[in-house]
């Protein structure tokens, strides 16, 4: 396990690494997800191996610290990601990123450029969540905080299920809360817009079942390719690995 300081107060942020050629690639998951958790049997995949890869957990997520003092916007989730590269001496990485970790990526390339040389966003969030929380979200960010720390962390738990809160109880309760709000709040300029402008080359994953994503066309003709992965839901990795694992390796190989 590899560790960096990425706050004043030197809270940490912790990464899997697997050995390999550069230039590295790099994991980041969803809400309330560890990428060790999510992204360790795609990283062993046999289309995937041989690069240096880090399984790396965002401030307040899985094996990471928790700071309540922490603002957990996106904007510094990304910036926190950049300090932990900086000290990994990670430069042009090549970033898988599933869900919340997607807009995490995107404010990453935007931001810290020279950190990032291809984006693949798994089913990733780009529009601010819509005022009633869709089947299968977390419905977090409708709480206040306040709600959410005494007792809505627990009726969390509930809605959730099992197999996500495996990894969503790990999280610090304020890193969760702050990150789901944030994420639903959206950026300025927003997530798509910034993905639209980014030159480096850009995937996105999505479940077929689901079929295109909004705004698909505006997303191709800026040059992201859109791909479906058929027999999966939102966690393409766990539902169809092989598939993932074709796709990913597809989209950084430039096929």
């Amino acid at each position: 396990m590899h560790h960096a300081p990425v706050t004043p107060n030197g809270d940490r942020i912790r990464w899997v690494e697997i050995p390999g050629a550069e230039p590295a690639r790099l994991y980041l998951h969803g809400l309330g997800a560890s990428s060790p958790v999510y992204s360790a049997s795609a990283a062993a995949h046999p289309l995937l191996t041989g690069r240096r890869s880090l399984l790396l957990d965002l401030l307040g997520f899985g094996i990471s610290d928790r700071p309540a003092d922490f603002s957990y916007t996106m904007e510094a989730h990304a910036d926190a990601v950049a300090a932990a590269l900086d000290a990994a001496a990670v430069t042009g990485a090549e970033v898988i990123a599933h869900s919340m970790g997607g807009a995490v990526a995107i404010l990453l390339a935007a931001r810290h450029p020279r950190l990032v040389s291809k984006l693949v966003l798994v089913d990733a969030s780009l529009d601010p969540a819509p005022p009633v929380p869709r089947p299968g979200s977390s419905a977090i960010e409708a709480f206040t905080e306040e709600e959410f720390l005494a007792d809505g962390w627990q009726r969390t738990e509930q809605r959730v299920g099992p197999a996500w809160w495996a990894t969503m109880r790990l999280a610090g309760r304020e890193a969760l809360y702050r990150s789901a709000v944030h994420r639903a709040r959206g950026t300025v300029p927003a997530l798509r817009e910034q993905l639209l402008e980014l030159s480096v080359p850009r995937t996105y994953l999505h479940p077929a079942a689901d079929g295109a994503p909004a705004g698909a066309e505006q997303l191709a003709a800026s040059g992201v390719t859109v791909r479906a992965i058929p027999d999966c839901g939102h966690t393409i990795m766990f539902d169809n690995p092989e598939a993932f694992a074709r796709a990913v390796a597809d989209a950084l190989n430039g096929s």
